[in-house]
């Protein structure tokens, strides 16, 4: 079940239930995708209707960000957990691997994968790690899109992790889907902080909905321009949204 938070369909769930939903997709090779979901990703779909398609038409959609579990409080009066990306991948390698599902890594640069293969050997044993792609920073051709396809599902993996950052990730997962068989996942910034190349915020932080300010604390170059709007348009829109419904949640 998905409900509406302003551009985006968001999947409903304890964070256990949608879990066990991703491992299923896995271990069926179900050609899928799911969008782990934050204010950026909900600010870009609203921008762009052609991406809030690709967002909506995911097999799930989580709610990464816990604006994105609040405001599902809010509008729909339903208790969300919070399903975040970085908390998933490692929890669905950990899964993977004593279920025996083979994972495959595509995006980031040469030096994460191999840092990611050096760290899932170290932490996660029993996972088979089928293969890694760092694609180029370019668009593909055909050939090396039909290349990469006959890659990972010759390897039989059954999860695809993707690296390549919102949108571009999401726009990948849809254009491969039916094409790869298995359930692709869009981690964006997770794979570095689990790898350690990145910090995460502390858990105070999170539960405050301030996890976004750690990252740009972080990074204050690359994200303030980001972060100083996407999360004005998205209080902006919230509230709009909010007030149609007289601050009150609709029926669920």
């Amino acid at each position: 079940m998905k409900k509406k938070l302003i551009s985006i369909d968001v999947s409903i769930g304890t964070y256990r239930e949608q879990l066990l939903q991703l491992t299923r997709l896995g271990e069926n090779h179900r050609s899928s995708f799911v969008c782990v979901a934050n204010v950026h990703m909900l600010v870009e779909a609203h921008k762009d209707a052609s991406f809030a398609a690709v967002v909506n038409s995911a097999d799930m959609v989580t709610p990464d960000g816990m604006p994105l579990a609040k405001g599902i409080k809010l509008l729909h009066g339903i208790s969300q957990e919070r399903v975040a990306g970085m908390d998933l991948l490692p929890d669905l390698l950990s899964t993977a691997g004593s279920s025996g599902i083979s994972v495959f890594f595509y995006g980031g640069t040469r030096a994460m994968l191999n840092k990611t293969k050096e760290y899932c050997a170290n932490h996660f044993p029993l996972l088979r790690v089928a293969g890694l792609i760092s694609p180029p920073f370019r668009p593909l051709s055909e050939q090396e899109k039909q290349e990469d396809i006959a890659e990972i599902n010759a390897s039989g993996a059954g999860f695809v992790f993707v690296a390549l950052g919102c949108p571009k990730q999401e726009k990948w997962m849809a254009a491969m889907h039916g094409r790869v068989h298995a359930c692709m996942i869009g981690i964006g910034g997770a794979l570095p902080v689990m790898i350690g190349l990145q910090k995460r915020a502390p858990v105070w932080m999170q539960k405050m909905s301030l996890e976004w300010l750690y990252r740009l604390l972080q990074e204050p170059k690359r994200l303030f321009k980001r972060y100083a709007i996407t999360n004005t348009v998205f209080i902006y829109l919230f509230f709009k949204q909010w007030s149609r419904q007289g601050f009150r949640p609709v029926a669920k």
